[in-house]
């Protein structure tokens, strides 16, 4: 017997030629092979006497081969493959397209199942491009017959075959159901075997829908049992408790220009909450793009510098982390902060708000260690083993929700014996939909903000078709002699960044020598040099660009406050959360706002989905609707998390999702380490290997 962890190049039975195929579809093992779910079914179930097949009907007749020929038609250069199919009520001509192979594998005299749709042309109906299966002595048809699984595919390997090596395979692999009996019984759901039968070769719609309930119930059990268990782990780790100083937070909160919302007052105080607590913090602040996440975040590590420690405070990209260094030097100038800022190419130290040049790495490094720097603001440099902290207490991470207990214990490596974790703080400008919050980030606490700050103005936004393009260069030249600036971004081009750049660099040279001749425009992608983005960043921020063409690398977290129209070309080409993102790069200062969203396509799908943009009230209204259109493995990158697919797809069915955490709450309840499950741990163990949701 074969085990479904059975590596599908140790199978002599797939040829070679098949083995790579099947790698471009992400499948390297038996199991791979049977939980790659078909994608839709033909429904092959009305098998009909050939008198009675309707034209414009998809039928399955059961006969023989009278006669079968190639013939080539000269005028569209094709190979027709024509039989006559006979059964007792009469007989029908079958027709397929250049399948010439197919008079070798159908021979005169064979007794056939076909199934296809009915069409009719010159006088004569005929069975267009059907389906076949050599009956012979079979008790089962596999392709003409009931419910017919249709994959997904890549080329050379088709649905056919496919349905052929899974039913071979089927009677030859040992199932080890690994949930236990209980969860079966009180969730209703089918045993293993049958599930993957099912999920293959359904006998009705039924079939199918309790096959897809199980293996998606099996699979997210195994994420969210390993999720919540990960976060049991975490809760014994030890940490350091900071017990919340009231009079300093109100103090420094009374200093600001501005009042804080009450979404930001509550998410302040569940945070200092956590880091009075002796365990790690694990906290994700969600909220819409200028919703005052840093003002947050910025008091958190001030609380924790007044306790005397230090705070590690990351960034994805080095221009966002030079951003977040000058406004955190702004905010915290006379509070006796000392700030430094470390990414690949660059160190500066901010004494107590104070302007800064250029410091050496070396001393930044050196600031660090000897806990002269409170907070230290970097990219994944920060991680490197050449950093080292005196006494950190918090990290602070924008952007990146998987940073793991071992990237925490290489920031407090130089701590004493007793090893203690520091509180994390995890921030994200794209609101979660509440799906992937009980899920993919099910081991963190979450805090909302959901309020915008006071007299912040709304963002027009407008779908912009082909003949209204003249009248928006218009509107964008006028805004530019008011002042203000633009950013205009270019299309997402399959996913390929040099297909990308080369798309911004023919933009860039169009507008400048054509539409905007005159004006100061500026090109940013992401094979810039850093001290050159750094450059045009400066650039734009100091009003010496009036256009700035770029990829998608703006699409978080640059503030640019006097920035008033985003322009985006090819639109339908991005995700509505990515949209959202960009919109968000204008609209930060005291200017009305626009987003533009230029798109040649007429389909009525794009249209809707951009009206999503146009109307939501709310990134969180958002996120909800682009998991609908899109699918959560689309829009967080999931795709690459080792689930399969049909656990991606369930992702956003929340009566699931619900019934998978509480059983896997009971359980661990019940028994952490599933001393009574061998079989449940080996499957957890093997799929830990499989995830990587970093």
């Amino acid at each position: 017997m074969l085990k479904l962890e059975t590596p599908i190049d140790q199978i002599p039975r797939i040829q070679l030629t098949y083995r790579k195929k099947l790698q471009k579809l992400g499948i390297k093992t038996l199991k791979d092979l049977f939980y790659h779910i078909p994608s839709r079914y033909y429904d092959f179930s009305n098998i009909v006497p050939i008198n009675k097949a309707l034209l414009g009907e998809i039928v399955t007749v059961q006969g023989t081969i009278l006669e079968i020929e190639n013939t080539r038609t000269w005028k569209k250069r094709m190979v027709l493959t024509e039989a006559i199919v006979e059964d007792e009520s009469g007989t029908i001509k079958a027709i397929w397209f250049n399948q010439p192979y197919l008079i070798r594998n159908i021979r005169k005299g064979t007794r056939v199942s076909l199934s296809g749709k009915v069409d009719f042309a010159y006088d004569n109906t005929f069975l267009s491009n059907p389906a076949y299966e050599v009956m012979g002595n079979k008790k089962e048809l596999t392709h003409t017959a009931g419910l017919v699984a249709v994959y997904p595919e890549t080329a050379g390997v088709s649905s056919r075959w496919f349905r052929y090596i899974i039913k071979a395979f089927f009677s030859l692999v040992a199932f080890k159901d690994f949930l236990p009996e209980t969860i079966q019984t009180t969730y209703k759901l089918l045993p293993l075997p049958a599930a993957i039968k099912n999920v293959h070769f359904p006998r009705s719609s039924e079939d199918y829908e309790n096959a897809r309930n199980r293996l998606s119930f099996e699979e997210l059990f195994l994420l969210q049992f390993f999720i919540l268990r990960e976060r049991l782990h975490l809760k014994k780790e030890p940490s350091i408790a900071i017990p919340t100083d009231i009079p300093l937070i109100k103090k420094f909160v009374t200093s600001l220009s501005f009042t804080l919302t009450n979404a930001q007052r509550l998410a302040i105080w569940e945070i200092l909450r956590d880091m009075a607590k002796q365990e790690p913090m694990n906290r994700l602040l969600e909220g819409d793009v200028g919703s005052g996440k840093t003002i947050v975040a910025t008091i958190a590590a001030l609380h924790a510098k007044h306790a005397r420690y230090q705070t590690a405070f990351m960034a994805p990209t080095e221009i966002l982390a030079e951003q977040h260094f000058n406004e955190l030097s702004k905010i915290l100038a006379g509070e006796g902060v000392t700030i430094g800022l470390l990414t690949g190419s660059t160190g500066k130290i901010s004494y107590q708000g104070s302007a800064t040049k250029k410091q050496k790495r070396k001393d930044v490094l050196e600031g660090t260690a000897n806990g002269e720097i409170d907070i230290l603001i970097g990219t994944h440099a920060l991680i490197q083993k050449k950093v080292t902290f005196k006494n950190v207490a918090l990290v602070i991470v924008d952007e990146q929700h998987r940073f793991g207990v071992d990237q925490r214990a290489r920031l407090s490596r130089p701590q004493t014996k007793k090893s203690v974790l520091p509180h994390l703080l995890s921030m994200t400008a794209t609101p979660i939909p509440r799906t992937l919050a009980l899920t993919i980030y099910g081991d963190l606490d979450i805090s909302l903000l959901n309020e915008m700050p006071k007299g912040r103005k709304e963002i027009i936004t407008r779908i912009v078709p082909p003949a209204k393009r003249k009248d928006t260069y218009q509107f964008i030249a006028k805004e530019i002699k008011a002042g203000r600036q633009i950013f205009i971004i270019c299309p997402l081009i399959e996913e390929s960044e040099k297909l990308e750049v080369t798309a911004a660099a023919k933009e860039y040279e169009r507008l400048s020598h054509t539409i905007f001749q005159g004006y100061r425009l500026g090109l940013l992608h992401g094979r810039i040099k850093p001290k050159e983005k750094e450059r045009i960043m400066r650039d734009f921020k100091e009003k010496n660009i009036d256009i700035l063409v770029s990829t998608s690398v703006v699409e978080v977290g640059i503030d640019i406050p006097n920035a008033t129209v985003m322009l985006i070309e090819g639109a339908e080409r991005f995700g509505l959360s990515q949209l959202y993102q960009f919109r968000g790069r204008v609209g930060r200062g005291e200017y009305q706002s626009y987003c533009l969203l230029f798109t040649d396509s007429a389909s009525r799908q794009t249209h809707a989905r951009l009206k999503a943009l146009v109307e939501a009230k709310n990134g969180f209204e958002l996120a909800e609707r682009d998991l609908k259109i899109r699918g959560p493995g689309e829009i967080y990158g999931t795709r690459q998390s080792g689930l399969p697919d049909i656990a991606m797809k369930s992702l956003g069915n929340l009566n699931l999702v619900k019934q998978t955490r509480e059983a896997a709450g009971k359980l661990l309840e019940k028994d952490p380490e599933l001393t009574s499950y061998p079989l449940l741990q080996e499957k957890l163990n093997q799929f830990k290997k499989t995830i990587h949701l970093e």
